[in-house]
């Protein structure tokens, strides 16, 4: 009786946490639809009366489409050379020998813990010094030296799990180590490789503070940042304001439903060990 009691106390937690999750989203996407008229006497139902225009208005006199693009071109070339570089890495922390390796790795860890708030001055100050203010070069660096703590760690410890034996068979086989980097790790990290770029992806595509600070020119700026200012022009206008959010949220979960299935089998890599 307790169990079941227990059982069902836990369903209606789950049920609970799945509609605190939905229904903020729920709430963006009807009221997108909506005139503001109709947001302002009816907030939480459907919308009556399906319209496109706010996503209209969301781009009329506002470089919303170049917005996009920045974001775009800022996320892919982040994520694409850090998942690189960390590939590259982990292979080197995980089964190669060179001296200094455990320090070197034992320097890196810490810096997973580090707020990228506190970061700020000093990273402007080198950047300002370098002329890379108001460039989209600055902010890619910045995304890179941010995530690849993180990546490297991941992408090492799922490397360490690969069997020694294999490598040593394709060495006796006449297999370099670039051979086996290629044809056999990368193969093997792919699922690691695809769920610590995703991360990445949505920390970058979703990141303020960086991209509000060192983009400061208006047709530099990210859809998070042009988003944020759309706001204060459009206060009253809520559903314009959803409409935008929309469009910047979509990109996201389209990755994530066509890519959940290497996300899993990368968060499932590693658990046998040999």
């Amino acid at each position: 009786m307790k169990r079941k009691r227990g059982g069902i106390v836990s369903q209606l937690l789950m049920i609970l946490l799945v509609v605190v999750i939905i229904f903020p989203l729920y709430f963006m996407t009807a009221n997108s639809f909506k005139t503001h008229e109709e947001y302002v006497n009816n907030m939480a139902g459907l919308p009556q009366t399906f319209t496109v225009q706010n996503f209209v208005e969301a781009f009329r006199g506002k470089p919303f489409g170049q917005w996009f693009m920045n974001s775009l071109i800022l996320t892919v070339a982040a994520v694409f050379i850090t998942g690189i570089i960390a590939l590259l890495a982990g292979y080197a922390f995980a089964k190669m020998r060179f001296k200094g390796k455990k320090v070197l790795f034992n320097m890196i860890v810490p810096l997973m813990s580090v707020p990228p708030v506190v970061m700020i001055i000093p990273q402007f100050r080198i950047i300002k010094i370098l002329g890379l203010v108001n460039t989209r070069v600055s902010v890619i660096l910045i995304y890179i030296g941010i995530m690849l703590p993180m990546t490297i760690y991941l992408m090492r410890n799922f490397m360490k799990t690969v069997p020694d034996s294999l490598l040593e068979a394709a060495e006796i086989d006449g297999c370099s180590k670039r051979k086996a980097l290629t044809k056999i790790m990368i193969p093997l990290s792919v699922p690691a490789l695809i769920t610590s770029s995703l991360v990445n992806l949505v920390w970058v595509w979703n990141e303020l503070l960086i991209s509000l600070v060192f983009l400061q020119k208006e047709e530099l700026r990210t859809l998070m940042v042009g988003i944020t200012l759309f706001k204060g022009r459009f206060t009253l206008n809520i559903p314009v304001i959803m409409a935008g959010l929309v469009i910047a949220t979509v990109p996201i979960v389209l990755i994530y439903i066509f890519a959940q299935k290497y996300l899993v089998e990368g968060m499932l890599a590693g658990s046998v060990k040999e």
